[in-house]
């Protein structure tokens, strides 16, 4: 593949593996064909591939879409709807197993659904972090869970005390719920509070919305971590963090 230039004077973006300015995709089913074709142009760019909600329970191609990505140096997180629905079922094990069988190194540990009891998440994030990378979500699927920001914030706090590697402030893939107004506006008073409490670079925040990425990328810098992003956004996400829109370019840039 070939390099991409560097004539210009743009933020310096660190490489692969890197411990900020994460970009974690969104993969709502994409096909093995899918996969290469997306990693083979964008695959320098994602850092966490996300099979969202229970897709990967149902797409019998999931392992060869982890060994694709693999290739390429993306691990994949199963999302947290799965894992919810295997706790409601007491079939953690079973899940843990199927999991690790098919190369999967990442889990996302959540209670959107709001099912489980308040101190089982951080027992799960501890029971999973021998076999997996965890990824631990604070916020519910409808409505304004938890209550206040402060509430937020501890929840990630505890977490991230448990062994989980990030926490995610959920936004869904509408941008309209958690982190976000129904007019998909950010709360700002909930991302100071979060970042009050827990270090920017173990935060990814939900941004399914150009007008969100920007908003981060303008407030945070260009090493924001970003989730919910869908894999046709990934190269305009990385134009917004690069200063190569004019949502988030600046004066300095102009000369």
């Amino acid at each position: 593949m070939p390099e991409c230039p560097t004539f210009l004077k743009l933020p310096a973006r660190a490489a692969k593996p890197r411990p900020r300015g994460i970009t974690h995709v969104l993969d709502s089913g994409l096909t093995p064909d899918g996969t290469r074709a997306f990693l083979g142009q964008t695959g320098h760019l994602v850092d966490i591939v996300k099979v969202g909600w229970g897709i990967g329970y149902v797409d019998p191609a999931l392992g060869t879409r982890v060994g694709i990505c693999a290739e390429y140096g993306c691990p994949v997180s199963l999302g947290g709807t799965l894992l919810e629905v295997a706790v409601m079922q007491g079939r953690v094990g079973e899940l843990r197993d199927w999991a690790r069988e098919i190369g999967i190194t990442h889990i996302e540990v959540s209670d959107g659904l709001r099912a489980l009891p308040a101190s089982r998440k951080q027992a799960l994030i501890r029971e999973l972090t021998a076999d997996f990378v965890v990824l631990a979500e604070t916020g519910a699927k409808e409505g304004n869970y938890p209550p206040t920001p402060a509430e937020w914030a501890e929840e990630m706090a505890r977490d991230l005390d448990a062994g989980a590697c990030w926490v995610i402030a959920e936004g869904r893939e509408s941008g309209t719920v958690g982190l976000y107004r129904t007019d998909q506006g950010v709360r700002e008073e909930l991302v100071s509070a979060i970042l009050a409490w827990v270090p920017q670079d173990k935060v990814i925040f939900e941004a399914p919305r150009k007008s969100q990425q920007a908003w981060f990328v303008r407030q945070l810098g260009a090493d924001v971590n970003l989730g919910n992003i869908a894999p046709a956004s990934v190269l305009s996400l990385e134009t917004l963090r690069l200063g190569l829109r004019a949502d988030t370019i600046s004066a300095g840039a102009l000369t």
